[in-house]
């Protein structure tokens, strides 16, 4: 996952707020719930010793969900009165509504594997052209269309001279249609940075403009049998969304324990315990952060400074550093911190096998 997003939370100190708002739970009187949230929330960061102002702020940010409930819910990070970023979930929180007060910001979380969240394009193609969408988890949206030669597009049954040379103008013309669609649908993933595009129409069609893709996006596609207006066109948009997160999942941990094996010099490109993730982040090496959101490290305290860099899994540690001013902090919460300010990747693994990761973090080295 791109963290690019985050970085308005580590550019004020904390602590911070950090709360998982559940509103997939749609029924009459889900406004009258998410009042009762809201107050919930507000309580439980009162008790974590959050200052009045920003839970007033969080209550407020609850209740103005009301007048458009998200699909899954949303995550509030406040401080000193102020709701900093209110990304919308990708999915229900695990557990229901959640509130932290820490020093820093419970990022890991927006991990979860749904959470990956690809971008889609789904492009309805027929003989005349085709009409472009974006989806996400969240959102379902026009992304454009192109208009193709609009004669001649059927064909006849004759079979006399002049017949078989309108036929002949028809297959031109699904030709030139297909490579306007193949272009447009090339600019059209360039722009939105969208991760799979997904083609809806007859198979021959589809094929036609699959096979004027430029290559470098060809392993993007997927397509799908089932048509405009059937029920089960969005569902089959959500089975190839998801296969494609467990598939990048599974290639990332492939490469990290490839990434494992130490090299002639007796050097690794990946490291999973937590003082080797620790110290990676200090030296701004990690290019990608990989996370079991259930690891038993994620939990554990490590020290933290004013600077993302400045961490180490002991106070001591810091002092010799030359920083004075420290503070305890969850080890995933300080590795999000670093990831986020030097521009690493994440990505939470769904049920990896016992034996890797047993403490739930390791990273991927920009260098050994």
């Amino acid at each position: 996952m791109d963290l690019a997003y985050l970085h308005p939370l580590y550019e004020h100190p904390g602590p911070w707020a950090s709360v998982y708002v559940d509103t997939s739970r749609h029924a009459e009187d889900t406004a009258h719930a998410l009042h009762l949230t809201a107050a919930a929330m507000a309580r439980e960061l009162a008790g974590q010793g959050a200052d009045d102002a920003t839970c007033r702020a969080v209550e407020g940010a609850i209740e103005d969900l009301r007048h458009s409930p998200d699909r899954y819910g949303r995550a509030l990070f406040a401080r000193a009165g102020e709701v900093v970023l209110d990304p919308v979930l990708a999915q229900a929180p695990p557990g229901g509504s959640t509130a932290h007060w820490a020093p820093l910001p419970r990022t890991t979380p927006l991990l979860e594997p749904a959470g990956e969240n690809p971008v889609c394009v789904v492009a309805y193609v027929n003989r005349k052209g085709a009409d472009f969408e974006l989806r996400s988890a969240v959102e379902r949206r026009p992304a454009g269309a192109v208009a193709g030669r609009q004669w001649p597009v059927h064909r006849t049954s004759s079979v006399d001279w002049s017949e078989r040379h309108f036929q002949l103008k028809v297959e031109n013309t699904w030709e030139h249609n297909a490579a306007e669609i193949a272009d447009a649908l090339t600019v059209c993933q360039e722009e939105t940075g969208a991760d799979l595009l997904v083609l809806v129409g007859e198979r021959r069609e589809c094929r036609e403009v699959h096979d004027r893709l430029p290559q470098r996006i060809k392993d993007l596609v997927a397509e799908t049998e089932h048509g405009t207006g059937s029920r089960l066109l969005d569902d089959d948009v959500e089975q190839i969304r998801t296969d494609h997160v467990r598939r990048r999942a599974e290639a990332e941990l492939e490469r990290f324990l490839g990434a494992r094996t130490p090299d002639e010099g007796g050097r690794a490109a990946a490291v999973e315990s937590l003082p080797e993730l620790v110290a990676a982040a200090r030296e701004h090496r990690i290019a990608e952060l990989l996370i079991r959101p259930e690891g038993p490290d994620l939990h554990r305290d490590v020290w933290i400074g004013e600077e993302p860099d400045q961490l180490a899994t002991r106070r001591t540690e810091l002092k010799i550093l030359g920083e004075q001013n420290s503070w305890a902090a969850r080890a995933d919460d300080a590795l999000m911190r670093a990831a986020v300010t030097t521009d690493a990747t994440a990505l939470a693994l769904p049920e990896p096998r016992d034996e890797v990761l047993p403490g739930g973090m390791g990273a991927l080295l920009r260098w050994k």
